[in-house]
C-alpha cells in the first residue's frame, strides 16, 4: 500500500507563431526546436515505456495555441525542411570532426537523433504530433488538460470579464475539436487566478485546476491541510497547489540539477562557434548566427572554459538525480503522512520545454524517475488529478487568493513599465468585441460573420500573455511589440469597417489565411 503520490504536471505552450508571407521567419524556429528537443523526445520515452509494461501517470496543458501549430500543414512541412537540414549539417559535422574523436562521436549522436526525430514525426504519426498525445491519453498515461485559449493572463482582464470568458470558452471547444472529449482539467496561464473565476471554470465543465502555493495558503478559510491535498472552490472547481520543494530541485539556477556540471552546455552552439561561411546554409538566411542544436560542451563551471560533453557520464548523473527526486518525494510523504488523515498529493509542475530544449537529458530524467517510481518506490505512486478526487471526493471548501507564478507572485511581470502600455488597447478592444458580438448576434450575412470572426481571433491573439512577457524579460522585444501592434490594429480596422459596413473582402481573406487559428471560433462567445 503506498503512503502518497506525486503528480507530474507539464505545461506545453507556445504562443501562435505563422507567417506563410515570409520563406523564413526567426521566430518559427521556436516551435521547430521544441518539437525536436522536447516534444519529440517525450514522445519517444512514452511510447518506449509503453512498450515495456511501465505504468506512469503524467499531466500535461497542450495549450490551444501550441496544438494549433502542431496540426498545421505549412508549419509541419516546415518542420520537415528544418529537420532535413539538421540531418545534412550533422552528416557535415561527422566529416569536419573525423580527426577529434570526442566531437565526432557527439556529431554521430545528433545525426542519429535529427534521424529518429525525423521518423517519429513523419513516419510514425503522419506529421502531427497530437496523434502521440492523443494515444497516450486514450491508453490512460497522459491526462491532457487545456489552457487559456492564447494564454492570456486572466487577472488582468477582470474589467473585461466577457475576454475571460472566451480565453475559457473557445480554449475548451478547441480541445474538444482536437481530442474528441471535453477537458476535465486546465492551467490556467501563468497560474493567474482571482476569485470568482472558477466559476467560469464550472460553467464550462472544468473539474480541476492548479495553482501557486501562495493562492491556496492564503486561501479563506486557511488550508487544513496546506497544498498536499486539493481544495473545492465555492463554485465546486477543485484547485490543486504547487509544491514548492519539489519545483525547486529541478527549477532552481544555484540549487536545481539542470546546473549540474556534467550536463551538455545550452548556451554553446556550432551556430554560433563555427566559421560563417560554414554554417551560413543552416542559420538565418541574413547571416544572422542562431542556434542548430548542435552544441558540444558541457557546463563545466560557471567560467567561460568549457570541457567537451560526455553523454554517458551525463546518464550516470541524471540516473543519480532522479533517484535522489524520489527519494526526496518519499521523505516528504512519509513526514506528511503522520500529520494528515489521506494520503498526500505532491504537485510538481514545470514548463514542458525544460526538459529537452534547456536541460538537454530532462527527457532521461523523466524516463528515470517513472521507471524508478513505478519498479523501486514502495512510498508513492504516480496520479492524475481526477484520479485523486475520485480517491477523495470530499475536501475542505475555500476561496483561493488572487496569484500568478510569475516573479513575487502576482502581476508584476504582466503589468509593469516595459508593457503596461498594452492594457488600455486590450481592454478596448476587448469592449468593442463585446458590443459587437451584442448588435450583430443574429447576424445571417456571411462575410460579415467571417469579419466578426476574424475580430475575435486578432483580439484573442493579442492577449496572448508572452507578449508583455517578452517585453518584461528583453528578448525579441521588437517582435512583442509587432505583434501587439498588429492584432489591434487588425481588430481596430475590423471593427470600424463592420460598424460601417465597408468590409474589403480581400484584405480580410489575407488576414484569414495569416491568423488562421480556431478555424470553428463563433464570435458570440464575447456576448
Amino acid at each position: 500500500m503506498k503512503k502518497g503520490y506525486l503528480l507530474l504536471l507539464l505545461h506545453a505552450h507556445l504562443p501562435f507563431v505563422r507567417h506563410p508571407e515570409h520563406e523564413f521567419f526567426l521566430e518559427e524556429t521556436w516551435l521547430y526546436e521544441a518539437i525536436t528537443e522536447t516534444y519529440i523526445p517525450m514522445i519517444d520515452v512514452f511510447d518506449r515505456l509503453i512498450e515495456e509494461g511501465t505504468d506512469f501517470r503524467i499531466t500535461m496543458t497542450i495549450s490551444p495555441s501550441l496544438a494549433s501549430m502542431l496540426a498545421d500543414e505549412l508549419l509541419q512541412n516546415r518542420f520537415l525542411k528544418h529537420i532535413n537540414l539538421l540531418i545534412e549539417l550533422s552528416e557535415r559535422e561527422m566529416e569536419r570532426t573525423r580527426g577529434e574523436h570526442q566531437f565526432h562521436e557527439l556529431a554521430h549522436m545528433y545525426h542519429e537523433n535529427f534521424k529518429k526525430a525525423r521518423y517519429i514525426f513523419e513516419e510514425k504519426y503522419g506529421k502531427n504530433l497530437l496523434k502521440a498525445f492523443k494515444k497516450f491519453q486514450d491508453l490512460g498515461k497522459l491526462d491532457i488538460i487545456t489552457c487559456g485559449a492564447t494564454h492570456g493572463f486572466l487577472p488582468l482582464m477582470e474589467t473585461v470579464p466577457h475576454s475571460v470568458r472566451a480565453q475559457i470558452q473557445v480554449a475548451r471547444e478547441h480541445y474538444e475539436s482536437v481530442f474528441g472529449r471535453s477537458p476535465r482539467g486546465i492551467w490556467l496561464p501563468e497560474c493567474g487566478y482571482s476569485p470568482g473565476y472558477d466559476q467560469i471554470l464550472a460553467d464550462n465543465g472544468i473539474e480541476y485546476f492548479f495553482m501557486e502555493t501562495h493562492g491556496i495558503l492564503h486561501g479563506s478559510p486557511r488550508p487544513k491541510y496546506g497544498v498536499f491535498a486539493p481544495v473545492y472552490c465555492p463554485s465546486g472547481v477543485a484547485a490543486f497547489g504547487r509544491d514548492l520543494e519539489s519545483s525547486k530541485q529541478v527549477w532552481s539556477a544555484e540549487e536545481g540539477y539542470p546546473g549540474d556540471a556534467v550536463y551538455r552546455e545550452y548556451y554553446r552552439d556550432i551556430g554560433y562557434d563555427l566559421d560563417l561561411d560554414y554554417i551560413r546554409p543552416y542559420i538565418h538566411p541574413d547571416g544572422l548566427r542562431i542556434s542548430t542544436g548542435i552544441k558540444y560542451f558541457r557546463i563545466t563551471g560557471r567560467s567561460n572554459h568549457k570541457e567537451p560533453y560526455n553523454p554517458q557520464w551525463a546518464r550516470e548523473k541524471v540516473a543519480e538525480h532522479a533517484g535522489n527526486f524520489m527519494f526526496n518525494r518519499e521523505k516528504q510523504v512519509e513526514f506528511l503522512q503522520n500529520h494528515l488523515d489521506r494520503k498526500p498529493i505532491i504537485i510538481a509542475p514545470y514548463d514542458a520545454e525544460l526538459f529537452g530544449h534547456w536541460w538537454f537529458e530532462g527527457p532521461q530524467f523523466l524516463e528515470f524517475l517513472i521507471k524508478k517510481i513505478h519498479h523501486d518506490s514502495q512510498v508513492i505512486q504516480m496520479i492524475s488529478a481526477k484520479e485523486y478526487l475520485s480517491e477523495y471526493p470530499k475536501n475542505q471548501v475555500l476561496t483561493p487568493s488572487m496569484s500568478s507564478w510569475g516573479y513575487k507572485g502576482y502581476n508584476e511581470v504582466w503589468l509593469e513599465g516595459s508593457n503596461d502600455w498594452i492594457y488600455r488597447h486590450l481592454h478596448e478592444a476587448s469592449h468593442r468585441m463585446h458590443e459587437l458580438a451584442e448588435k450583430y448576434t443574429n447576424v445571417k450575412n456571411g462575410l460579415l460573420t467571417r469579419a466578426l470572426n476574424q475580430a475575435a481571433r486578432e483580439l484573442l491573439l493579442a492577449e496572448s500573455s508572452d507578449w508583455a512577457f517578452i517585453m518584461k524579460t528583453g528578448t525579441m522585444v521588437q517582435y512583442a511589440h509587432q505583434r501587439t501592434k498588429e492584432h489591434i490594429q487588425r481588430f481596430t480596422r475590423l471593427y470600424e469597417d463592420i460598424k460601417n459596413s465597408r468590409i474589403d473582402e480581400g484584405w480580410l481573406r489575407d488576414i484569414e489565411s495569416k491568423d488562421n487559428i480556431f478555424h470553428a471560433i463563433d464570435f458570440r462567445v464575447y456576448s
